[in-house]
């Protein structure tokens, strides 16, 4: 009987040993989440110079500072510009380009373009995927008659693709930032 409980003891120890062993090898590397302080989207109208910035700074991220939001310009009527988009980290020095990341990873992210029903305007993907969907930090924005509204740029990380829009891309939103635009 003594020698059954000093088994059963052993037993008992080496499986909690292997239990808790230190397995290294087998953990999973975290791509942690990206820190994103400033979206510029730039706008370059086909049939002029005049260039139209729309930009969105919050460099104290989840602070008790609003971000910091601009618009240029008005946007000329019936006109067709040609947009990229540049997402930063300034919080490190030089500032981080973090738009290579996305586009680089770009089957694992998706801007959306929502235009308020007020505005005038449409927007077209011109950059995709390496499957050829959707990615869009580049784009056109082609405006109709004088009109104001917004327009927010929302990027996803993770979305269901293809999709048929923000609403069911589901995802994780990285960065929405809203824009009050006029077209004159």
């Amino acid at each position: 009987m003594k020698t059954i409980k000093l088994l059963s003891l052993s037993i008992l120890a080496s499986l909690a040993f292997t239990a808790c062993s230190d397995d290294d090898e087998a953990s999973e590397i975290v791509n942690e989440e990206e820190v994103i302080t400033t979206l510029t989207a730039t706008l370059v109208p086909g049939n002029s110079t005049d260039t139209i910035t729309l930009k969105t700074q919050d460099l104290d991220g989840d602070g008790p500072n609003d971000p910091v939001v601009t618009v240029s310009g008005n946007l000329a009527a019936d006109t067709t510009y040609e947009g990229t988009i540049v997402l930063l980290n300034e919080t490190e020095s030089p500032a981080e380009n973090i738009t290579e990341e996305v586009e680089e990873e770009s089957d694992e992210h998706q801007f959306f373009y929502a235009i308020s029903s007020g505005l005038n305007a449409t927007t077209t993907y011109t950059n995709f995927d390496s499957n050829g969907e959707n990615l869009g930090t580049e784009f056109t924005l082609t405006t109709g008659a004088a009109s104001s509204g917004n327009i927010t740029f929302i990027l996803r990380h993770e979305p269901k693709k293809p999709n048929t829009g923000s609403e069911d891309a589901g995802g994780e939103t990285d960065i929405s930032a809203t824009f009050s635009v006029v077209i004159e």
